[in-house]
């Protein structure tokens, strides 16, 4: 069933507790080793589900005062430094089905890349997807941030979302119940997404890739991808654009400890290869005061703040 039956605490509690878990339990994970960033602590326990029905059991039968926390592909991920307390739920293989379905949908589980939903839609002939080829995280995080890019958002591809609750209960949701605003998802924080139906329009193949093709070419030249980066730091606040502020704050190429905020786009924060993840954050909210005391802007994070310091 899983690897963790010999830890104590809370992996010997969850072992007893769910002798049918089909899926893996793993004491002292290091979140690290998951993250962009590669930075901070590790899980108490870190679970993979099997799929669906084992992520349903588990939930229904783990104890409600155990916190989860679920994180995906980790691309927008700041884990601090002192590690997640409780489980921490990253799905897999079991959450990594495509299925092209009548009238231009698609239907992805939540780890699957955004990527690669890109590449399917492509190759099915269904045009408005391809955004997500400059999205570098999985359709759980796209459902959970309403994630966009270039112009296009989740909100306006989305038909519907599957979902798991606290308590175990599969939910179906209908776009208008996932209440969504920029970067933002209305929907209740303990859902677990698991799997999401999309719908674009009938395209050219050739054209779409094409159009992949220059998604991935401008985040090449304008995006420090190839570094230990969370993407996007900031949401862009209205009517401006987050770098430009953070570039009018004097802001460009600023250092914390191992991290600096990067020359090539400034709302991108660098790990070095030595940062902590106080590090980054300390840069990132050095940065927010700056731009607040420079032009009054307010910066929100888009990354994901997760677990307690050191």
């Amino acid at each position: 069933m899983n690897d963790a039956s010999g830890a104590g605490g809370l992996a010997d509690q969850l072992t007893a507790q769910l002798p049918e878990l089909r899926g893996k339990l793993k004491a002292g994970a290091v979140l690290a080793d998951l993250t962009w960033f590669r930075v901070g602590g590790p899980a108490e326990i870190l679970y993979s589900p099997a799929d669906e029905g084992d992520l349903s059991y588990f939930m229904a039968n783990t104890p409600a005062e155990i916190p989860v926390t679920i994180i995906g592909l980790g691309s927008n991920l700041l884990v601090r430094d002192g590690g997640i307390g409780g489980v921490v739920i990253r799905l897999g293989r079991g959450f990594g089905d495509i299925k092209i379905e009548d009238g231009s949908r698609l239907r992805a589980g939540a780890a699957v890349p955004d990527v690669k939903v890109a590449r399917a839609a492509a190759d099915a002939g269904i045009a408005g997807l391809s955004f997500y080829r400059g999205i570098p995280g999985c359709v759980g995080g796209a459902l959970r941030m309403n994630g966009g890019a270039h112009g296009r958002e989740t909100c306006e591809v989305v038909v519907e979302a599957r979902a798991v609750d606290r308590a175990g209960k599969v939910h179906v949701l209908p776009v208008a119940e996932l209440h969504y605003a920029y970067r933002h998802c209305g929907a209740p924080e303990d859902l677990i997404f698991t799997e999401a139906l999309f719908h674009g329009e009938p395209g050219e193949p050739t054209a779409i890739l094409a159009e992949m093709d220059d998604i991935a070419a401008y985040r090449e030249q304008a995006q420090p991808i190839k570094s230990r980066t969370g993407g996007s730091t900031f949401k862009n606040p209205p009517g401006n654009k987050a770098w430009q502020v953070i570039d009018a704050a004097g802001c460009r190429g600023l250092r914390v400890g191992g991290a600096h905020v990067s020359e090539m786009h400034c709302n991108f924060l660098i790990n070095e290869g030595e940062a902590t993840g106080a590090d980054i954050e300390e840069l990132g909210e050095t940065v927010r005061a700056r731009v607040k005391a420079t032009s009054g802007v307010e910066l929100e994070w888009e990354i994901k703040r997760l677990g307690v310091p050191r």
